[in-house]
């Protein structure tokens, strides 16, 4: 597995410092974009290198959360090599990596839980991307003119 990818925003903060544990627990290297405190920040300063770097094959898949998930998302799904999958269930975040090749895991850290969020990453690490009739639909996402 390559490194894997991880940002916050302040929002995100203390659930990211979990999901860093997690990853250590594991074994698994990850690169921290940041942001390194919970002052107040602007999360596309952090979603934007993340996105960057897996673009680039640095990393992946990455890690984003933000209080909603929402806006960490949006800043992602800008990039063209990116398919950043807001997940609040495990459900979800299995679905985002089989139907959707997803390789950013967004989570929403004001709504979610730190055992939620292991079941979250547990899934959608464990979680192949089925191929087959997905791949025509992942191939059309990217905005091509």
């Amino acid at each position: 597995m390559k490194t894997i990818g991880i940002c916050s925003d302040h929002a995100g903060y203390a659930l990211k410092q979990y999901v860093k544990q997690w990853l250590e627990t594991k074994g698994w290297e990850y690169k921290d974009f940041g942001t390194y405190s919970p002052e107040s920040v602007d999360y596309p300063d952090f979603a934007h290198p993340l996105a960057l770097a897996v673009e680039a094959g640095e990393c992946y898949p990455g890690i984003a959360i933000c209080g909603s998930g929402n806006g960490i998302n949006m800043t992602l799904n800008k990039h063209q090599g990116i398919r950043a999958a807001l997940c609040w269930t495990a459900e979800i975040a299995g679905l985002a990596r089989q139907h959707n090749d997803a390789n950013v895991l967004v989570m929403p850290g004001r709504f979610v839980t730190n055992q939620e969020a292991d079941e979250i990453m547990t899934k959608f690490f464990s979680t192949p991307f089925e191929g087959g009739r997905h791949q025509r639909r992942v191939e059309k996402i990217p905005v091509t003119e």
